[in-house]
């Protein structure tokens, strides 16, 4: 990511303008990102909100029965598990940039979309993560230091995804929806009355396993839902490269309804995931929810988001902060004071210190590994292999040795 300021960036516009050649270039340049105006309560009909950005409560027909009796604590709760989830993500990012990750996909923004929806689901419910999914690892029970061991390199996953009944990250972009679905299908079959939900981004609404994961669990009416986060940018595509109607909109053609909730208001999130999992369980079969958000960071610590897109643009959505959202409507309802606020902010220094000891102390795998259990009774080839790279190890202790 550039660390170059916004002031700096605005004083090298400025002085590029007084050149007209390069004033037309700049021209250009702009017109590939324009600031986009983000749908709010009021310009959109169909989104869903709770809370709106002045953290004012809301109230909405369908979906204030499933926050009804929300408690004082539960509200606090949610607000401890985004701003643990934020200080985790930070502290990863700062690791990947002192080198101790080889890469990091942040959450930034995002934080009330995971939350809610997490703290949607019931213990036997499964959920299917991409690899930005750490708030709801959060709230699933997963170690945030164990969400680190594959971005060192030292294991594929840190963790049992049936202990939590949380599946690995998955890198492949869409391919977690097919795992769900088949899951889900297997679910319906055992005559279970759990549920399956699936998270995916924007970009990844594009890839054919989605579309194929809409086929089949609509056709055998499957109980998942498909949790798409919208956060405006797969990569450096926008949305309305990836789509000439909202998002949500999708699933009529499938046969299966779909619903666009503020994906920064975590009421919101937590009442619609809860109606669409309940919907699942009731075997009505499946669900898309659009949650409409933003990344406010970089779409991985190899990007640099100021290469595609507006200052303007990120800061109109800063406005929207989930966290200060929640922050504004718990002050004002005096449901937490400043203690409370103090208390956490130590909790989550001390989990940031946790998360960087847990990296810097995590054992290097075993170098041969990598050629166990890729066949069932070995393999010649495998064999070979395995003996040219020991071979190939041994060559740096004869050097040591000189």
């Amino acid at each position: 990511m550039s660390v170059e300021s916004t002031a700096a960036r605005k004083a090298t516009a400025k002085k590029a303008a007084a050149t007209p050649a390069k004033k037309t270039a700049a021209k250009k340049t702009a017109k590939k990102s324009p600031p986009r105006k983000p749908a709010v309560a009021g310009q959109d009909p169909g989104l869903i909100q709770l809370l709106t950005a002045e953290g004012i409560r809301v109230a909405h027909p369908d979906y204030d029965p499933y926050v009804a009796d929300i408690t004082p604590e539960e509200l606090r709760g949610l607000y401890r598990d985004m701003v643990l989830t934020r200080r985790f993500d930070a502290e990863a990012t700062a690791l990947q940039r002192q080198g101790e990750l080889g890469l990091w996909a942040s959450l930034l923004g995002q934080e009330a979309a995971q939350i809610g929806s997490g703290r949607a689901t019931r213990a036997d419910d499964y959920v299917f993560p991409t690899y930005r999914e750490h708030g709801v690892a959060w709230c699933r029970g997963v170690d945030p230091a164990n969400l680190l061991g594959m971005f060192r390199g030292v294991n594929n996953g840190g963790w049992d995804p049936n202990s939590n009944n949380f599946h690995l990250y998955t890198i492949v972009i869409g391919a977690q929806t097919l795992h769900a679905t088949g899951y889900a299908m297997g679910v319906a079959k055992d005559g279970a009355d759990s549920a399956v939900i699936a998270y995916f981004g924007d970009g990844a609404s594009s890839q054919g396993d989605v579309a194929e994961s809409f086929t089949f669990a609509a056709v055998y009416n499957a109980p998942v839902v498909f949790f798409c986060q919208n956060n405006q940018w797969a990569i450096s595509e926008p949305t309305e490269k990836q789509t000439r109607v909202p998002l949500y909109q999708r699933a009529q053609g499938y046969g299966f309804p779909g619903v666009r909730v503020d994906g920064n208001d975590v009421l919101a999130c937590l009442a619609v995931t809860k109606w669409a999992l309940e919907r699942a369980r009731r075997g009505e079969g499946p669900t898309l929810v659009e949650a409409y958000t933003y990344r406010m960071g970089a779409h991985t610590t190899s990007d640099d988001p100021t290469k595609y897109r507006a200052d303007e643009e990120r800061e109109a959505w800063e406005a929207r902060d989930p966290i200060l959202r929640l922050r504004a409507h718990l002050e004002a309802s005096n449901h937490a004071d400043e203690g409370f606020f103090a208390e956490l902010e130590a909790e989550s220094e001390s989990l940031g210190r946790r998360v960087r000891e847990a990296v810097r102390a995590m054992p290097d795998p075993d170098r041969f590994a990598i050629f166990e259990h890729a066949y069932a009774d070995g393999h010649a080839l495998v064999d070979e292999e395995r003996a040219q790279f020991a071979a190939y190890q041994a060559s740096f202790a004869d050097e040591e040795g000189v």
